[in-house]
């Protein structure tokens, strides 16, 4: 098979998950134990950091990535889902997976898909822990795919976790309640092993401490190690100034990832970057400022307020949970208090738009579209969910089309926000030049 044949093999033959929804989701770890085995469990072979939370998981992973890429470690990195190529997900010092590993992978492993029946991504994880074993990477960071305790990636032993944060989302899988959510999140905390937590609520905390206490792991919050005392975002960087409030010194940075939310995940990144000093890392203050000027350029991530033109502007974010969208608007309010602000939208089907549709402004214009895979919720039905809150427009079945519509009504002043959906973005012709 050549690669295209194999990518296209995983997808017919595998349930997945960010297609087809909940039908793909496993709820237990067997399947994986059950392949990593079959390969000689190559998760046993290399370093790893294992990070979960309801936002911010795939920013914080690529950003310690970059880090740990500048200060010279060979560095894995496993995150999903990806946006135009399926190598994205997995890689190592930024570049994607070797075609032919992936060709060979598939092939040796049609009879193990027959005999144990995983997932696309519980595949995919095996696939990825084989190949940062082959390639004996110095260590590999690894981003949960949904929830923690049942998660396939769960089956590695790391030397640090992180939960970024808890919110709202999955919640017909996860649970209804952030105690419950933070539960499942919780599930990456493992017996004496250091853990990280972002952002904390008086929901969540307390769970976070009692698991933390279970597992005898030390627990660092990142709340109380580091404070943001400024950020200002432009069209090309975030500058961020940072209070050590250990230290008692504040520092400014630069990031190349612009959304206003990376302020968030600036501190639970440099509250790991000192866990894993401690645990004998070498970084100097002087790597992980230049791999954050650099994240996107190094580790190849996309879709996180990527402003891909001007006149109008036109931005590019995957937010997608009520979270994501409440500091989607809180930076589109401080950049562009005056503008006009166009929405292209498209959500998948099991998400709870209601709470972020109540959550957009009414005088905004709007553009209903979806992506074309099976999960994602038809244009016209968000197009009626939406006038239920008086947000009013027009459909489209193509995403294309929808954003060639805002930009033919938009002026040159105006913002075009495409957001709501990692499936939306990557079918868009654009997406490939950013």
């Amino acid at each position: 098979m050549t690669y295209e044949e194999s990518i296209q093999y995983l997808y017919e033959q595998l349930p997945m998950f960010t297609r087809v929804g909940a039908a793909a989701y496993k709820e237990d770890i067997h399947n994986t134990v059950a392949l990593c085995a079959a390969l000689n469990n190559p998760q046993h072979s290399f370093k790893s950091i294992h990070i979960a939370g309801t936002n911010g998981k795939g920013s914080t992973s690529h950003m310690l990535a970059a880090i740990l890429q500048q200060a010279g470690y060979k560095t894995g990195l496993y995150t999903s889902p990806h946006i135009l190529d399926f190598g994205e997900r997995i890689r190592i010092n930024g570049d994607m997976i070797d075609q032919d590993f992936v060709i060979d992978f598939v092939e040796r492993t049609k009879q193990l898909c027959i005999d144990i029946q995983p997932s696309f991504f519980e595949l995919t994880v095996a696939m990825a822990f084989s190949y940062f074993a082959s390639k004996e990477v110095n260590i590999a960071v690894i981003e949960t795919g949904l929830g923690g305790r049942l998660d396939s990636t769960n089956i590695i032993n790391p030397l640090l976790s992180i939960i970024t944060n808890i919110g709202y989302d999955h919640m017909q899988l996860l649970g209804s309640t952030l105690p419950k959510i933070a539960f499942e999140k919780a599930g990456i905390i493992k017996n004496g092993i250091p853990v990280v937590i972002g952002e904390t609520l008086p929901e969540t905390i307390p769970v976070f401490e009692e698991k933390a206490s279970d597992m005898t792991a030390p627990l660092y919050l990142a709340e109380k190690r580091f404070a943001v005392t400024g950020s200002h975002p432009h069209d090309q960087y975030l500058a961020c100034e940072i209070h050590d409030l250990l230290n008692d010194t504040k520092e400014n940075y630069l990031l190349d990832l612009t959304g206003l939310y990376q302020s968030r995940n600036i501190c639970t990144v440099l509250t790991s970057v000192s866990v894993l000093k401690e645990q004998g890392f070498s970084i100097s203050n002087e790597q992980v400022h230049t791999a954050l000027q650099q994240v996107k350029k190094t580790t190849g991530l996309r879709g996180r307020w990527d402003v891909v033109s001007k006149n109008p502007t036109v931005i590019f974010d995957v937010a997608h949970n009520e979270d994501g969208i409440r500091q989607l608007l809180q930076q589109l309010s401080i950049q562009y208090p005056s503008a006009t602000i166009h929405f292209v939208l498209g959500f998948v089907q099991d998400k709870d738009v209601s709470k972020v549709l109540s959550l957009l402004p009414r005088d905004g214009k709007y553009y209903f579209t979806n992506a074309h895979i099976p999960r994602a919720m038809p244009h016209q039905i968000l197009q009626e969910k939406a006038e239920e809150y008086q947000l009013n427009g027009k459909s489209y079945d193509q995403a294309d089309d929808a954003l060639e519509a805002a930009r033919s009504e938009a002026g040159s002043e105006d913002v075009i926000m495409v957001c709501g959906s990692f499936f939306v973005i990557a079918e868009l012709t654009s997406i490939k030049s950013v």
